[in-house]
């Protein structure tokens, strides 16, 4: 049973659970996926796809969310397309990147 709902308008419950397979994620109230469908997109699309799908999670998704479909490492590999789809989120994206970079935590260097 969803933990948080909201109806889309073809009656698809919401969820704040990110771990069942089954439940549609909070943040893609647009574009109804499980949670099983979603990360099954991003391991076999296409790489525009994965890139949409992801920009999708790192704009919509709390950001502590993000981490149960993808890793820092994957976002700063990604992060020259990813970029061009994050609108306001692209600062604080790029800023946590490059913090964890500076640490040597992740490989990642700022385009700016």
């Amino acid at each position: 049973m969803p933990t948080e709902s909201a109806n889309l308008p073809h009656g698809v419950p919401l969820s704040s659970d990110l771990r069942d397979p089954e439940a549609y994620p909070y943040f893609l109230w647009d574009d109804p996926l499980t949670n099983r469908e979603l990360r099954q997109r991003l391991r076999t699309a296409s790489p525009p796809e994965r890139t949409r799908l992801l920009a999708k999670i790192l704009r919509q998704a709390r950001d502590t969310d993000v981490w149960e479909y993808t890793t820092p490492s994957a976002v700063a590999e990604a992060f020259p397309a990813l970029s061009l789809h994050l609108g306001r989120r692209r600062a604080f994206w790029e800023y946590l990147l490059g913090h964890w970079g500076r640490q040597g935590r992740i490989d990642f260097e700022s385009s700016r």
